[in-house]
């Protein structure tokens, strides 16, 4: 199969320049690690904001030691950090934390996923980051929040899905509950606090002040329930996992064909009523075991069985292109692989290429969010560990023999990068 189409970074189609970009000129202080928190400044670098990524002098972002790996970069890492500036420092060392303190107060935004209380301990606790200049925006997420009895626990994502009751309507059926196949609470966080911080923003622009917002993964993890999670609130029901098959709406979900299955989705009665005469059963949609969405809900497996009877005539290729044309909403099952290679997918320039420091190309799939009908530039590859130190210090106007004071004595950690060998053509998967 074709390789994913990459689009150069000369190409003038996405928005390159940040200054057409809605948070151009705001500059955000990233403390996260891990995927939460690094995936929500990902999409305020895409939306033109300034990401310095600060991290840990011993070893920096603890993602940058998670699999898969191509070569020596973590792909975990490389997927959550585009467009960002790293400068590695020694946290706690005093003058690591008056450095913290100055990055901190020359930033609109200051994010952060650390356990609560652990900010104070870096000297940077939000009450007094905010006291000292009260347009400052101060982002946080935790793994269940910061009051109660687990506020003080670590969190991650397989976690939160589990509590949440997430796990427990996802899979084939009740004795096997399963994970979503990504880390989907922590990318759903991510967004959430990329939200907030937006709104947090709008709120100064309008009252000159900053405020704090928060979210966790535990409760990006209830509020994922959405009717499910309401269904049990409202009449006492627990869902189940149903599969593939939609909980609420039939047919909804995945049908064999002659060949492969597809997924047909029908979600109003003039869809059902398309199907049944592209099916060459026009009938069907008034006969009374599914002449209403509930009724076709209550016989569901009998209809499913009818469907694929009549699928079977044809292979999927074929059926795709009748169902969309009828307005049924329809679509293959992918690998990454096929969907990187859809013509669709291409025609979206979803892949950029960017190249590291060390010389190497990196293909990263952009930002989701287009702005004036211009898709996003990822205007920087992943950093490598304190990859911008100097770059960064230089920024806060500091003299060359207080950033020669720095590096030479431990405090910061600046990046010698060399150049790459040619970056393989694969890498291992978790």
């Amino acid at each position: 199969m074709d390789k994913p189409m990459q689009m150069p970074m000369g190409d003038p189609g996405p928005l390159g320049d940040a200054q057409q970009l809605p948070l151009a000129g705001i500059r955000i202080l990233d403390l996260s690690r891990a995927l939460a928190g690094p995936y929500a400044t990902a999409l305020l670098s895409d939306l033109g904001a300034q990401i310095i990524k600060v991290e840990s002098i011993k070893g920096g972002d603890s993602s940058r030691a998670w699999p898969p790996f191509e070569n020596e970069h973590s792909l975990y890492f490389d997927s959550v950090n585009r467009g960002k500036h790293s400068i590695a420092v020694d946290y706690y060392t005093d003058a690591g934390k008056e450095l913290l303190w100055d990055l901190a107060l020359s930033s609109d935004v200051v994010v952060e996923n650390f356990r609560p209380g652990v900010l104070a301990v870096m000297g940077l606790a939000p009450e007094k980051l905010r006291a000292a200049k009260p347009e400052l925006v101060v982002a946080t997420v935790s793994g269940f929040g910061a009051t109660g009895p687990l506020s003080q626990a670590p969190g991650l994502d397989q976690v939160a899905q589990g509590m949440s009751g997430l796990m427990s309507v996802t899979g084939p059926d009740t004795d096997h509950t399963y994970r979503v196949g990504v880390p989907i609470v922590d990318l759903v966080s991510g967004i959430n606090t990329a939200l907030a911080i937006a709104a947090a923003l709008l709120g100064r622009a309008r009252t000159g002040e900053g405020m704090e917002v928060s979210t966790s993964l535990l409760e990006t993890g209830l509020a994922l329930s959405a009717f499910q999670g309401q269904q049990y609130l409202s009449t006492g029901k627990l869902p189940v996992p149903q599969g593939n098959t939609h909980p609420a709406l039939t047919p909804y979900g995945v049908f064999a064909t002659r060949d492969i299955p597809l997924i047909i989705a029908v979600g109003s009665e003039k869809q059902w009523h398309q199907l049944c005469t592209l099916l060459g059963e026009p009938d069907m949609a008034q006969r009374s075991t599914y002449a209403t969405g509930s009724l076709r809900h209550s016989n569901q497996a009998a209809l499913k069985e009818e469907l694929e009877a009549l699928l079977a005539h044809r292979p999927a290729a074929e059926w795709l292109p009748l169902l969309r044309a009828a307005s049924i909403p329809a679509g293959p099952i992918y690998n990454y692989e096929q969907a990187f290679a859809d013509e669709q997918v291409q025609s979206l320039g979803v892949v950029q290429t960017v190249q590291r420091a060390d010389g190497s190309e990196l293909p990263l799939v952009r930002g989701p969010i287009s702005v004036n009908r211009r898709a996003p530039r990822i205007r920087k590859a992943p950093p490598s560990l304190g990859e911008d130190t100097l770059e960064v210090l230089a920024g806060l106007e500091l003299t060359q023999e207080k950033i020669t004071a720095l590096v030479a004595t431990g405090i910061v950690q600046v990046a010698t990068p060399r150049l790459s060998s040619q970056p393989s053509d694969s890498a291992p998967s978790t």
